[in-house]
């Protein structure tokens, strides 16, 4: 496995993209979701308020991913914004999938929330699960990739994509 010499101050700004995520994933996939559940019945507009603040932090993640290089970020924090940025785009995609199943159970009941049947409920309940288990999924796979980036490590997918710049390497067995 590839070690990269990174100072201690490149490897907090690489842990970065990644806190960001799991901060989102975290408190508001899943503390903020439960917390706003309970509303839903009678307040069903207020779960609108996690994929809104979702789409915002994911939409910084590729702004700013976007922006590593031209801000002349180091090659190994780069590499871990374009990383970060590739899971975030995938899981905007589970989002906007989430979203039309969801929108189409509202128009198939015209538009009323509280013209749902329980079958409508379980539909969506299996329409939320596909999201709810890559939520679960991307923790698992942006903590170890904090962890990583605290090691010094890029994947070597990413090492093979962005070749240039990189710092002085050492082999660990």
């Amino acid at each position: 496995m590839t070690v990269f010499d990174v100072s201690s101050l490149e490897i907090k700004k690489a842990r970065w993209p990644h806190e960001i995520l799991l901060i989102n994933l975290i408190t508001n996939h899943i503390l903020i979701f439960v917390g706003l559940f309970g509303l839903a019945k009678s307040y069903p507009l207020v779960m609108l308020v996690t994929p809104i603040v979702s789409f915002l932090v994911l939409g910084y993640i590729l702004l700013r991913a976007k922006q590593s290089k031209a801000k002349q970020d180091p090659w190994f924090v780069f590499c871990h914004w374009q990383l970060c940025a590739k899971r975030s785009r995938w899981f905007i995609v589970m989002l906007v999938i989430l979203l039309f199943i969801i929108m189409g159970l509202l128009a198939s009941v015209g538009w009323d929330p509280h013209a749902l049947k329980p079958g409508h409920y379980a539909l969506g309940g299996v329409a939320i699960l596909p999201t709810m288990l890559t939520v679960l999924a991307l923790v698992v796979i942006e903590s170890d990739a904090m962890h990583k980036a605290f090691l010094g490590r890029v994947p070597e997918s990413f090492i093979q994509l962005y070749p240039n710049n990189q710092p002085k390497v050492r082999d660990h067995a």
